[in-house]
């Protein structure tokens, strides 16, 4: 990643190299370590443009439990800059509010029907994770935990993820495939969105990060956008394609190394990793990982060697990976196609380029 993210009307969305920030810092007058953590901080932005234009940002609810993105500094931009507008856009936010003397509170305006459906799916998404981190945390310890028939827990903050999310993505207009709910019906050339409103949810019960908002917008079995939330950190990854993606509004894409992300071994079983791997990460959210191999923390994912996985569980992901420039290709060494059925398993390994992802076949996939 570079010093500076994607651009809005040819206004840097994101800075975080260091002598971009060294400059922002000049033009707010502000000391450079103020703005160290909109490096690290998913709640924290620093937007800069040409000389004399940069403007810090925080993520926050208000005590009425309203998010928004607040102006801590500017300087030559304000609340109704574009840049400043898809932020709080990214971000899920309702509003943005300007500094004390300032424009006051503007409303964040979702893009209309009349816009492209990719445009239109990203904003809903964004807005939805962030119902769902509300909802989930309110839910937490509260109804009744089960165990679905794969083994998989389920709690009260399932139902309540899934409630939040579908009241924002229902508005899309399209079919809404979830977890949680039975299939809908999907022609062969409409669009649909598929759904994991709480992924990772052991990790959310036992309080060990990360578990995610995941959401994918698929047509003809291509993965065309996708929005990935991590809850507990406040990490995004989203991406369209011909557009990109990025984390944080900073672009990624995949790169060499030598990190594999697997999902834990079924049963107490063992994970296929092949010879070049030196380090091995689990994170229990498939989402998750997913988007570690798209932004280039891992060099590629598989569940090749187990009984698969869902499509809601990697659709999101698959939107940003794809975006990213990076591939899924199944055990057979063909392209992954998606279908609208949260029931069937689907077993692939995902990587920058397909040269990576066949090695990995080759050294992983049952024989």
């Amino acid at each position: 990643m570079g010093d500076s993210g994607d651009r809005v009307d040819g206004v840097a969305v994101a800075a975080t190299g260091g002598a971009v920030l060294q400059r922002a810092a000049a033009d707010l007058r502000l000391a450079p370590a103020a703005l160290a953590p909109a490096v690290s901080d998913p709640a924290y932005r620093v937007l800069a443009a040409g000389d004399g234009e940069a403007v810090l940002l925080r993520r926050q609810w208000t005590v009425e439990g309203t998010p928004e993105a607040v102006l801590l500094a500017a300087a030559g931009m304000g609340p109704d800059h574009p840049a400043v507008h898809a932020t709080a856009l990214g971000w899920g936010c309702d509003r943005v509010r300007d500094r004390p003397g300032g424009r006051g509170v503007l409303r964040v305006v979702l893009p209309g029907p009349g816009r492209p459906l990719v445009e239109r799916f990203l904003a809903a998404a964004a807005l939805a994770a962030t119902r769902v981190e509300t909802a989930v945390a309110l839910a937490r310890g509260t109804g009744e935990d089960r165990v679905k028939a794969d083994g998989s827990p389920s709690l009260a903050a399932d139902e309540a993820a899934h409630t939040a999310a579908a009241s924002v993505l229902g508005g899309l207009g399209v079919p809404v495939l979830s977890e949680e709910r039975t299939d809908l019906a999907v022609a062969d050339d409409e669009p649909w969105v598929v759904l994991d409103p709480l992924d990772g949810t052991g990790n959310f019960r036992a309080g060990l990060p990360p578990w995610a908002f995941s959401a994918g917008l698929v047509q003809r079995g291509e993965p065309v956008a996708g929005v990935v939330v991590d809850l507990s950190s406040g990490r995004r990854w989203s991406g369209a394609a011909g557009t990109g993606a990025w984390r944080d509004d900073v672009p990624i894409a995949p790169r060499a190394g030598t990190t594999v992300v697997v999902p834990s071994a079924p049963g107490g079983g063992v994970v296929g990793v092949p010879a070049t791997a030196r380090r091995v990460r689990v994170t229990g959210c498939t989402a998750v990982e997913v988007c570690l191999v798209a932004d280039g923390s891992a060099v590629a994912w598989h569940d090749l060697d187990r009984s698969g996985t869902h499509v809601h569980d990697v659709a999101g992901g698959l939107g940003v990976l794809a975006a990213a420039g990076g591939v899924a290709l199944t055990a057979d060494g063909e392209p992954l196609r998606l279908l609208p059925d949260t029931v069937a398993k689907i077993r692939f390994a995902a990587a920058g380029d397909a040269g990576t992802a066949r090695g990995l076949i080759d050294a992983v996939a049952p024989r």
